[in-house]
């Protein structure tokens, strides 16, 4: 007889709790990998081996030889690349460091659905990795592919349908949070939350959790976002620092780079909720999985998906009702 979590209880750590080796992974590129530092820590404090990783938007090419620990899996650390202005993963190799956590981000380049899964595999067997999580700083992850917007799933889904193959791992869970960030990308978020209904229907949601300032984890977080916005000024994170904004209880327009200074946000307190899913689960219901299934390079991921569009009845966006 399967034990039937109590309320007080959260679904996701306890699906974690005989893990002992987690890998914590950016799915988006980027800063995402920073999105799931608060679940890395809280999981580090309960004394479990945490590893980082990230789809990497840097250039990773030039790294030496001996920055790669199996092919597209750079290990970057907190010296790595000093002459590189945009280096998430260095910059968060350093801010662990400053902080006394483990310092190795590992990096992916940006490549196709095959060749990331083989890195996956790399970096799991190096550990004898037990659990991932793949977190998104938005909600693009969650769409199945008929929505009227997709944002940008490249990524995302590569990292969804890398990770859906490799059964090995007893678990394999997404983790998304920054609800309504990608709205800006032509996300309609009533169709998520449609989305996160038929998933609870299919057994593969496992709930929502906020992340507050008071926490150890809130507040280590607000403080990485913070040293990420000093070392990146030209290009912060705007993900990040709208999630740090909500996590702060800000509202609105907030402003906190000039980067979103023709856009108007919407910073509100849904954006610091964590939505927890099974990968599985979540791959099962993506319609153009088994396209992507067989690419080697992120330029026919997107093909791929822009294909899959093409042939498709789209559901019509719809308004909140109140």
């Amino acid at each position: 007889m399967v034990a039937v979590p109590s309320l007080h209880t959260n679904p996701l750590f306890t699906r974690l709790a005989d893990s002992d080796r987690i890998l914590v992974a950016g799915a988006g590129g980027g800063f995402d990998i920073y999105s799931g530092l608060p679940l890395a820590l809280c999981l580090l404090h309960q004394g479990k081996d945490v590893y980082f990783a990230n789809l990497s938007f840097s250039a990773l090419a030039g790294l030496p030889a001996d920055d790669w620990a199996a092919d597209d899996l750079a290990v970057v650390a907190p010296d790595t690349a000093p002459h590189q202005d945009y280096f998430p993963e260095r910059t968060l190799a350093q801010w662990l460091h400053r902080h006394g956590y483990p310092s190795t981000v590992y990096a992916f380049p940006q490549t196709g659905v095959r060749p990331l899964r083989a890195a996956y595999r790399a970096l799991i067997e190096r550990h004898a990795i037990d659990a991932v999580v793949l977190v998104d700083g938005g909600t693009d992850i969650l769409l199945r592919g008929d929505e009227a917007g997709l944002g940008t799933p490249e990524e995302d889904l590569a990292g969804v349908a890398a990770l859906a193959a490799l059964d090995d791992v007893p678990n394999r869970l997404v983790v998304s949070i920054g609800f309504g960030v990608d709205a800006y990308h032509g996300v309609n978020h009533v169709q998520v939350l449609e989305n996160i209904a038929a998933l609870e229907r299919d057994g593969a949601y496992l709930g929502a959790f906020s992340l507050p300032r008071a926490t150890r984890e809130g507040a280590l977080y607000l403080d990485a976002v913070a040293h990420a916005q000093q070392h990146t000024p030209d290009h912060p994170s705007i993900v990040n620092g709208s999630i740090a904004a909500a996590v702060q209880g800000s509202f609105g327009d907030v402003r906190f780079t000039d980067r979103t200074r023709d856009s108007e946000l919407f910073v509100n307190p849904l954006m610091s909720l964590y939505f927890a899913f099974d990968l599985p689960g979540l791959a099962s219901r993506c319609l153009y999985l088994d396209r992507i299934e067989e690419t080697y390079l992120m330029r026919q991921v997107h093909s791929r998906i822009a294909e899959f569009r093409e042939t498709t009845v789209t559901r019509p966006p719809r308004s909140f009702p109140h």
